[in-house]
Formats: structure tokens, sequence, C-alpha cells
């Protein structure tokens, strides 16, 4: 059933992604309802509402849901059995959640739908951890199965002498070992998916990672890639209707010798589509708007011959007065407190015309 302009939309997470739905809901008429347990979210800056309370608040949940038309969340790390008392006004579902927050879950599932991941193993001691490199092959990542973004949670595995401390540095928590991927780029495949299966893809970006944080993001991407793009979409697709997934979905993928390979899932809008606010007829939050209230698609066209989104992390946020001053530089400041080392305060996008 359609949302009406007027509406509520109610965002769990208060980070910049939600801070740019709320900017795309409104200028579609709709008011933004944040939920987020920290003190001064950057999102409620540009919400109608907010509430504070923690994530596993059943009776604040219940208060919110009552108060919204529907209801999405902004990142992945959450518990999703709370979220259950949102019901059929929570798009995406908890299904999506469940899977793209584990990653020995998401990587089976992912194999599951016909696409293909770098070998991997489970591992929930040293001895596993050990059996994997001997298994795998050097080197490896551990990475733990739950709560790790932005390189976090992550240890690399060179020589069987690294395994106790590589255990010992992900805090010894279950986690998955994955082979290192000889990848010619990195790309995502970001898909909108409608409850009826409409569907709109955006060009893709080629990713640039430093210190296992987003940098850079350029499209088009590389001709390494651009012969990849075709049978990743593929494979998103069929990510996205086995998860029977309602709104923005981002698939990141390693273009290797042998095709398209899955790195990780986010079941929301990403930081690698931030190019699209000014780079795309229609933007990833907009759009994401659109399939949630079921409205009918946007176009998804560039509107120049390509864009590039530079990430502003931690100190680099002091640019701002060069930046602003920059003739064509969209500059997008998240009012996020204190500059901490390695932390997301705004991003910028050069649109090639």
């Amino acid at each position: 059933m359609t949302v009406p302009p007027g509406s509520t939309i109610g965002i769990v997470g208060g980070g910049q992604l939600g801070r740019m739905l709320s900017t795309a809901a409104a200028r579609l008429g709709y008011k933004s309802h944040i939920f987020d347990p920290h003190e001064r979210p950057c999102a409620a800056d540009v919400a109608a509402a907010f509430t504070r309370a923690e994530f596993d608040d059943r009776s604040a949940l219940e208060r919110f849901g009552a108060a919204v038309d529907v209801a999405t969340y902004e990142f992945e790390n959450l518990a999703a059995e709370p979220l259950e008392l949102l019901g059929d006004k929570l798009r995406p579902g908890t299904r999506s959640l469940k899977i793209a927050q584990d990653r020995g879950t998401e990587k089976q599932f992912i194999e599951a739908t016909g696409a293909r991941v770098a070998p991997w193993r489970s591992v929930a001691s040293l001895d596993q951890v050990c059996d994997a490199f001997t298994g795998l092959g050097s080197p490896i990542v551990l990475k733990t199965r739950r709560w790790g973004y932005d390189g976090k949670g992550q240890a690399w595995i060179h020589s069987e002498r690294d395994c106790a401390g590589a255990w010992r540095a992900i805090g010894e928590e279950p986690a998955v070992a994955e082979t290192a991927v000889d990848f010619l780029a990195e790309f995502s495949v970001i898909v909108a998916r409608w409850a009826d299966g409409r569907h709109a893809f955006w060009d893709s970006a080629q990713n640039e990672h430093g210190g296992g944080i987003l940098r850079r993001s350029t499209v088009p991407c590389s001709d390494a890639c651009a012969v990849q793009v075709a049978e990743a979409r593929e494979a998103a697709l069929r990510i996205a209707e086995a998860l029977g997934h309602v709104g923005v979905l981002t698939v990141e993928f390693f273009a290797s010798a042998d095709g398209p390979l899955v790195n990780e899932i986010a079941p929301r809008v990403h930081n690698s589509g931030h190019w699209t606010i000014e780079g795309a007829v229609t933007s990833q939050f907009e759009q994401h708007i659109r399939a949630i209230c079921d409205l009918p698609p946007g176009p998804t066209d560039l509107v120049g011959s390509g864009a590039v989104m530079d990430n502003l992390i931690g100190e680099d946020v002091n640019r701002w007065p060069e930046l602003v001053a920059t003739p064509g530089l969209h500059v997008h400041i998240y009012d996020k407190g204190e500059a901490r080392p390695g932390r997301k305060m705004g991003h910028v996008t050069k649109v090639e015309r």
C-alpha cells in the first residue's frame, strides 16, 4: 500500500545515513522520526521527531512504532528481535538484518543464491584458526562474525606464528577465516527493490579503501570492474529477491581474475552510493524512501559523465573552508561533533560534466 505524503517515516539509527534519508524524505513531503540512544544524533537535527532510547528498549520501540507509518533502519549492528515489534511497518524486514549482521550466516546465504565468495571457514577457537590457516593457505584474514564494520574486528594471518595474536586481536570471538583475494579492484552494486519485485540499479562505483575505511568512490568504474558488472548485478538481484528485501541493498564485490566475488552485503543505503545525491537523477536515499513507501521508482541515470566521492575522515573535515570555496564541489558536513581518527565526518562529491 502506498504511504502518502504527510506520513511519518521512522528511522532506527541517527547517524549520517539517517540524516540523508531524512532530508530525502522531506523533499517528498514526509516527516522523519529518529530512534537512537545518543544524546544528540546528527540525524535528529533534520527530523521532525526524535526518541532517545536504547535500540532494545521494547516499550520505547512500541511507542515509536505507534507513532510512525513505516519504519526502516540505517545500519545493521542492531538486535533484530526487538525490531520485530514494528511488524509489517519495518522495511526492509528483520530477515535482511539477521543475515547481514552475521558474516558466517551471510556467506552461507550468498552461496545458496549461486553467488560466489572467497574460500572461507567458520572458526570458534584458536585450534580452528590454526586449522583454517593450514587448510586455506597464506595469508588469511579473521573477521568477527558480528559487530564488525570499517575494518574493525579484523586481523591478518601471514604465518602460523600469527594465529594466536590474531585470535587475541579479535577478542577471541566467533569468526570467519577467509582466503586473501587477489583482486583487480573493488566495486559496489547498489539495487533498490520494491515489494512487488520491481528494481533499479545505479552505475557501479569503484571503491578505494584505507585502513578498512572507504576513502573514495569513482563512477564510472574501471574496465576491470565494468566487464564484471552484469554478472554482479544478476548476483545482487538474486540476493535481494531471496531476502524478500524492500528498499536499497548494497553488495560489495571484488573484481577477480575468476569473475566477481561477493565481499559482503549491507541491507541499507551505503557510503559508496553517496555520489548519487548529485551524480544521479534519483539518489539512493530518495529511492529507498520511494521503495519503502511504494512510490514509483525514480530514474537512476547519471546527470553528467561521472562522479568522484571522497570521504572526510577525522580531521579531514577541518578543510571545510577550502572545500566550500572550491567551485563545483558538493560538500556534506554531518555535524557529528568531535573529529576522532577514523570517524566519518562528511563527504565531498565532484560531478564530471
